[in-house]
């Protein structure tokens, strides 16, 4: 299926912006922090391939399929791996914890609605209207302002300072705002935490995945990887998704990787998927054969260093 990687923003001002968004194709400068977290992402992807090459994955089981709808968390607990004792612990052993101590990956049909999805995928389309990667995968970080746009990355807030109120609203901020904290929530009830002792932190961003072939190492989403090796800060990984599997787009599950076996989670919009983001979830994505697949990443920290605001409209 051919899809455009561009759409049309239908706001007063959709021609200025256009105009000004192919303009700075040409600039040199990219988004310098996605660039870095990329590579970063890319120098562990050897090893990850020895560790895939010596665990042997015949064995795939759906942990939720699309037809599903939850009415209850489905939780795994699993060991948790040796991460954690490379990094500080936060708080300290006086206090309520939060560092993994229970490890695993959960699914909820429950924290977010049809209509809330529906209305955050819109919200992407909007934004990622304004650019896109030439590749299969584009993101858009309403947090940093990141946006891809060609091969490289632009600061939306920077580039298009206040005409992007013409294109998101304080209610599509307000709708971000509160699913983070119902996300933020159930991860902490489902890990035995408080939640004040969570943060929110970077990268959290939409993804836009759909066939194109890869341009960049940007665009090689579909790697292996281990969220707490990749990122650092990384304690708590969620997924929620905007579109469904085998509908919106083919391809494109979420596969965590298990010694002896595989664990799928099918999207479906306003599905949840949530896990401890060490070693014990290693894990990756299908490439996306078809279709449009649209979801937010959303990231937590137990170190309040590395914590990052809610977004706002300029």
């Amino acid at each position: 299926m051919a899809l455009q990687r561009r759409g049309n923003v239908k706001t007063a001002d959709t021609s200025t912006i256009e105009k000004q968004s192919k303009r700075v194709i040409t600039q040199t400068s990219s988004y310098r922090g996605y660039t870095a977290l990329l590579l970063a992402f890319i120098g562990t992807c050897a090893l990850l391939t020895w560790i895939c090459s010596v665990w042997t994955n015949d064995i795939t089981e759906t942990m939720v399929s699309r037809g599903e709808i939850l009415t209850q968390p489905r939780v795994f607990m699993v060991q948790c791996s040796e991460d954690y004792q490379k990094y500080k612990h936060f708080p300290d052993v006086l206090s309520s914890g939060c560092t993994p101590t229970k490890c695993g990956r959960a699914v909820s049909d429950s924290v977010v609605t049809a209509d809330e999805a529906q209305t955050l995928k819109r919200l992407a389309e909007k934004g990622l209207a304004l650019g896109g990667s030439d590749g299969g995968a584009s993101i858009l970080d309403l947090h940093s302002g990141a946006l891809s746009m060609g091969k490289k990355f632009i600061n939306i807030y920077r580039y298009f300072n206040k005409q992007i109120r013409d294109i998101f609203t304080e209610d599509d901020f307000k709708l971000y705002r509160a699913v983070r904290s119902r996300i933020q929530r159930v991860i902490a009830e489902t890990f035995g935490l408080d939640s004040s002792n969570l943060y929110l932190t970077k990268p959290t961003f939409f993804s836009r995945i759909n066939s194109t072939g890869a341009k960049t190492a940007h665009d090689e989403y579909w790697h292996p990887h281990i969220d707490k090796v990749t990122y650092g800060s990384f304690d708590y990984t969620s997924l929620l998704y905007l579109t469904d599997y085998d509908v919106d787009f083919g391809g494109g599950r979420f596969i965590f990787m298990d010694p002896n076996s595989n664990q799928t989670v099918e999207p479906r919009a306003g599905r949840v998927s949530f896990f401890s983001s060490g070693s014990e979830n290693l894990h990756h994505v299908e490439k996306v054969a078809w279709g449009t697949r649209y979801a937010i990443t959303v990231s937590f920290t137990c170190d309040p260093d590395y914590a990052i605001a809610d977004p706002s409209l300029p």
